[in-house]
């Protein structure tokens, strides 16, 4: 009886051990089997919203033009206080900034875009004269791209595709 009674035990203890296998198999395949997250698409630049933060109406408006032409959508904040309630309220997808504007500077405009965890992975493209000492406050402060004024429109329109395909990663 002793016998009988161990191998029913036995025999107890091997099918929950087939039973724990096979699960842990099942978890496996339905692990590698599993759709993957798709690679996040670069946004299209007619999906793209550029801010334009600049206290010089010609430039807000030359440079509006430019991006329109080249399809991408323009928000236009006419200095630092302007852009920086715009992008509280709705951030862009890209910021391109003036640093010399009135009230709130491209530099604390950036800092504080930075500053903020909604907006810490905002795209900014920084447009100043070409001074190496600006150059790298904004480096420290991470602005992506710093423009020399002046600069090829083109250029500007390769550094925003550029960084829009990073925020995809591609």
């Amino acid at each position: 009886r002793r016998a009988i009674e161990q191998a029913v035990r036995s025999e107890e203890d091997e099918r929950q051990a087939v039973e724990k296998a096979i699960a842990e198999e099942r978890r496996k395949r339905s692990i590698s089997s599993a759709p993957q997250q798709p690679a996040r698409k670069a946004k299209l630049p007619e999906e793209t919203i550029v801010m334009i933060a600049d206290d010089s109406r010609v430039v807000r408006v030359k440079t509006s033009r430019l991006l329109t032409a080249n399809q991408y959508r323009v928000a236009a904040a006419e200095d630092g206080v302007d852009a920086a309630r715009q992008i509280e309220a709705s951030p862009p997808d890209v910021l391109v900034t003036d640093v010399d504007m009135p009230g709130l500077n491209g530099f604390q405009l950036a800092k504080m875009v930075r500053d903020n965890p909604r907006t810490a992975k905002l795209p900014i493209i920084m447009v100043t004269s070409d001074n190496e000492q600006l150059r790298a406050e904004a480096a420290r402060i991470g602005v992506n791209v710093v423009l020399g004024k002046p600069y090829p429109e083109e250029q500007l329109i390769a550094h925003i595709q550029q960084l829009m395909d990073g925020q995809a990663g591609i």
